[in-house]
């Protein structure tokens, strides 16, 4: 049997100054969608400022409890992230859950959540979320005992004592996991950079394309390594860091990083969760922005994505856009231009554009040179021939004469065992 689906209300408050207002209630309904929820029926408030006690003003309020009967709705979902007592009032006044963006966020990465790590950054956020709002699921019971001093304190308050400290070493004990996790991956890091293997991330927004991107990327190059990543066409299917290595066909290799997408307002628990996983896009070379093309709020997106990499420290590092799904638009494609790539991932055409461009902005250390490696030093043919380009060899009195294309770091390493030509 398919499972009966909430009805929700959703509300939002224009603040005045707020640009993209109609946006994020439309995003919102995605989110809703997103978990299960069904969105019956829409409320908003233009307001210089938002109301702190209940959100919403009182007019508003009787206005929305008529639409939660006329619509049979269970749930109100708000478009921010509300205070405690903003919570506890508005269910009061209704009689009906409440819920803020924040946590239908975390709820459905609560729910996408596939490796041990993406599973224990999002349990601290929902535990971070949870514990400022601990007083109002406890208020009625702390007032039933009575007098000062801890002696005389109401079991209710004792009961909150308890619960706060449960979640506050559980906090401790998950964060101490996820530093475990960390050290490997910094560790993974310093290798690949002594390895001098360029590091390239996907960033975007949630449901741009970014893993579709990466495992066309996987097929075209590397199509006996079995290595996809999920790809699904909905938020947030993108919870954990997959890191892929890409093997060029004249030798160069470079790791192509799949990150989790952005959204506009990203809860800072998640952020804060999330930033040690985040922090591959802090440390790579050179960062894919995977736009959807398609989407009529593209631009937002941009924005938005920009804005997340600026607070993670990322918005220093050398960027091309990948315009994705140019297929469902009259634009042309695949077509290089700039920093620009219009492609489609679906289609897997634009690929081989992306390539040239990745080329050209990672692969500056390489040099073209004629070298002759004499017999006893047959070890550097094979060395080059694994790691370098080789356009063509001959075989002289002296030595074997390499053609090739290597790094500036190898040659430089092995310049006194060989003649440059």
């Amino acid at each position: 049997m398919e499972q009966l689906k909430e009805k929700a209300i959703i509300v939002g408050v224009h603040v005045l100054n707020h640009p993209n207002f109609a946006y994020s209630m439309e995003e919102l309904k995605n989110l809703a969608a997103a978990c299960h929820i069904e969105v019956v029926g829409e409320l908003s408030q233009k307001v210089t400022r938002v109301v702190p006690s209940h959100y919403i003003g009182t007019g508003k309020i009787q206005e929305l409890s008529q639409l939660i009967t006329e619509r049979n709705a269970s749930v109100v979902i708000c478009n921010d992230e509300l205070s405690p007592s903003q919570i506890r009032n508005l269910e009061s006044s209704l009689a009906c859950k409440v819920i803020d963006r924040t946590i239908l966020i975390l709820d459905i990465f609560a729910e996408r959540a596939q490796t041990t790590e993406a599973q224990l950054q999002v349990e601290v956020a929902r535990l971070q979320y949870m514990l400022p709002r601990l007083v109002g699921l406890r208020e009625s019971l702390g007032r039933q005992g009575g007098g000062a001093g801890l002696k005389n304190r109401g079991s209710g308050e004792t009961k909150l004592e308890l619960d706060r400290r449960k979640i506050e070493d559980r906090i401790t004990a998950l964060q101490s996991e996820l530093e475990k996790l960390v050290a490997r991956r910094q560790t993974q890091r310093k290798q690949r950079r002594k390895n001098e293997v360029p590091v390239i991330c996907l960033v975007g927004y949630t449901n741009a394309g970014k893993s579709s991107l990466m495992n066309a990327m996987i097929e075209l190059y590397n199509p006996q390594a079995h290595k996809h990543v999920f790809v699904k066409d909905m938020l947030f299917a993108t919870l954990e860091t997959s890191v892929r290595s890409v093997n060029l066909p004249d030798r160069k290799s470079f790791l192509l990083t799949d990150t989790v997408g952005f959204v506009s307002q990203l809860p800072h628990h998640l952020v804060k969760a999330f930033r040690s996983t985040l922090e591959e896009v802090a440390e790579a070379d050179l960062l894919i922005h995977v736009v959807d093309i398609a989407n009529p709020e593209y631009e937002q997106h941009i924005n938005v994505t920009n804005e997340t990499l600026k607070e993670l420290g990322a918005d220093q590092i050398p960027m091309i856009f990948a315009y994705n799904k140019s297929d469902l638009t009259e634009h042309p494609y695949p077509l290089l231009k700039d920093d620009f790539v219009y492609l489609s991932a679906q289609q897997k055409r634009g690929i081989e554009e992306l390539t040239q461009l990745i080329r050209e902005r990672v692969f500056q250390n390489y040099m073209q040179c004629e070298i002759v490696i004499p017999y006893e030093q047959g070890r550097l043919v094979a060395y080059f021939n694994e790691h370098a380009h080789v356009h063509s060899t001959n075989y002289e009195p002296n030595g074997t004469r390499l053609k090739l294309e290597c790094r500036v770091s190898d040659f430089e390493q092995y310049r006194d065992d060989f003649l440059q030509l």
